[in-house]
């Protein structure tokens, strides 16, 4: 007894010896390394990594060993697993609980939460990976949301679903289909590659790549994909449609198509419900049909209404003919009436700086307004037509086309017809109005109507000037040949007064109101953007002069009257 107090005194007072030489050792320890003092920190708060949850057998009607997979435990009737928070339930399996995994056989489920449900023939699950592997009858649902396939991976650490032999997901919108898709429970997203369609009630989109949401009903595009309705077809590579409200934003030109029309533009806004387009920059607005289109770098469409405009260098471009005719103007603007008759017909209006090229026939105006119901183009303010080297001008110009191409024109109010034989010489017409007539693209016949003067070169056959006539009549007829004056009629008739070529009196070969415009005229296609004003001197001025009485004009007026 003693010698064990001894034994307990000795120990304790050696205890107190090593307790205070590490005491010691631990005081010298930090007076030579302070750095440690930092470090430790660190280490403390590194977190530990926590151990794997277990994959346990919750429940099972008949358990026992197969020589087959000695390491796994047989499991039969009403199979019941649980790995955290979700179950697991089949008629059989294969239980390996050493690597926590088990392998499902017939009338397989899985429950997930109150929210996601997967059901199968076959599942493999492996409790370290946390991936499920069902196959054969794969049906995943996710409240509205139903995927179907024979094979699906589901990852539960990424909450994440793939399919890679073909697969179907339905929701209350949509149905999609593909050979491989994934879809996140979590954030109702779904991706789509290869032979993808999503089948609406109102439209199918086929594409090779498609990323589509559950909850918002947004399918993005991100490959070339193709929207197919009754009404229209749309093209795009990218952009977003949502599907439940018809709202689409689409880039990188994606083009609209309805009915002989195609809307085009780097982005292009589309609402199928009210069936509105909106194309911003590089906007083209194509019709197919009649073989025209507009071009802007934003524009408008209706195709319920075949309402369309065009602004910001709006251009419309007739490509019917051989050589085709591009028009500006500040405001391009086309709108069709008596929709769904046997009267449609459809108006196209350019407001404000008009030019426009072809390479028979420019033109400039304030305004323009071409009806398809007479084909008449009517030109308003300060209109001016060329055709080679002939000018027509007067307060309104009314063009009649057939076909596309100019039949007769009508000017009215001071008409004014110039041609150039050549930089300074020029036959000259103007009268209250004129009427033009055009074959194969030229002018072949004119009228001249009212308050007629003339002022012409007459030549002989070997296209020598004779000198220049002066005349004034009531009504002139003017025949070309080849673009070139052949005859003149008079009514009444009047000679006029013809000047030799050297006894020309000055200012006697211009009429009161000529004006040549050649610094107006639209040179090319290009040259229509380019606004150029007529000068203060050469705007068109009222005439007020009366028509000159010619000798023996009541004997002329009398017989007409008979």
């Amino acid at each position: 007894m003693l010698e064990k107090k001894n034994r307990k005194y000795i120990w304790s007072g050696h205890r107190v010896l090593l307790l205070s030489i590490l005491c010691l050792f631990g005081f010298c320890l930090l007076a030579q390394q302070p750095v440690q003092q930092k470090e430790e920190p660190q280490v403390a708060t590194q977190k530990k990594k926590q151990p794997k949850s277990k994959v346990y057998l919750i429940h099972s009607d008949l358990l026992r060993k197969d020589a087959r997979h000695p390491d796994a435990q047989v499991v039969v009737g009403n199979v019941v697993f649980r790995h955290d928070s979700v179950y697991m339930y089949c008629d059989s399996a294969y239980y390996y609980d050493k690597i926590s995994s088990f392998e499902a056989f017939s009338n397989v489920r899985m429950e997930q939460g109150d929210t996601l449900f997967l059901y199968g023939d076959h599942l493999y699950y492996d409790g370290n990976s946390q991936i499920a592997e069902m196959r054969m009858n794969v049906r995943m649902e996710n409240r509205t949301t139903t995927l179907l396939t024979d094979s699906l991976n589901y990852d539960r650490v990424f909450n994440l679903g793939y399919y890679f032999n073909g697969g179907t997901l339905m929701d209350e919108q949509n149905v999609l289909t593909s050979d491989w898709g994934q879809y996140n429970p979590s954030t109702k997203q779904s991706v789509f590659n290869y032979n993808v369609e999503l089948v609406n009630a109102q439209f199918t989109l086929t594409s090779d790549t498609l990323q589509y949401n559950t909850a918002t009903k947004v399918a993005n595009i991100v490959g070339p994909s193709d929207i197919w309705s009754d009404n229209n077809h749309i093209y795009s590579e990218k952009g977003t449609y949502n599907t439940f409200t018809g709202k689409a934003l689409l880039l990188d030109r994606s083009i609209l198509m309805n009915d002989g029309k195609q809307l085009t533009g780097d982005t292009l806004y589309y609402d199928r419900n009210n069936g509105l387009g909106e194309a911003f920059w590089n906007m083209e607005l194509k019709d197919t049909i009649n073989k025209n289109m507009m071009t802007g770098d934003y524009g408008y469409y209706n195709e319920k209404t075949k309402y369309a405009f065009a602004t910001k260098r709006a251009v419309a471009i007739d490509y019917s003919q051989r050589d085709s005719l591009f028009l500006h103007a500040d405001t391009l603007l086309m709108e069709t009436f008596a929709l769904d008759t046997d009267s449609t017909y459809r108006e196209m209006r350019a407001f404000h700086k008009v030019r426009f090229y072809r390479v028979d026939l420019q033109g400039v105006a304030d305004s323009l307004v071409f009806s398809s119901k007479d084909s008449c183009l009517t030109m308003y303010k300060d209109p001016i037509l060329w055709n080679n080297n002939q000018q027509l001008l007067g307060e309104k110009v009314l063009m009649y086309m057939n076909d596309s191409t100019i039949d007769w024109a009508h000017i009215v109010n001071q008409a004014l017809s110039v041609e150039a034989l050549d930089s300074a010489r020029y036959n000259q017409v103007t009268g209250k109005e004129m009427k033009a007539y055009f074959k194969n693209r030229q002018m072949y016949k004119t009228e001249v109507i009212g308050s007629v003067r003339v002022v012409y070169y007459p030549m002989d056959s070997d296209s020598t000037l004779i000198g220049m006539n002066v005349s004034e009549t009531s009504k002139l007829d003017i025949y070309l040949v080849n673009q070139q004056l052949d005859k003149m009629v008079m009514s009444p008739k009047s000679n006029g007064t013809l000047y030799p070529m050297n006894q020309i009196p000055p200012g006697t070969d211009r009429l009161g109101n000529f004006v040549w415009f050649d610094y107006i005229r639209p040179l090319n296609k290009e040259d229509i953007f380019n606004w150029r004003a007529k000068k203060v001197s050469d705007q068109l001025k009222k005439n007020t002069r009366e028509p000159v009485e010619l000798p023996n004009q009541h004997l002329f007026d009398s017989k007409k009257k008979q």
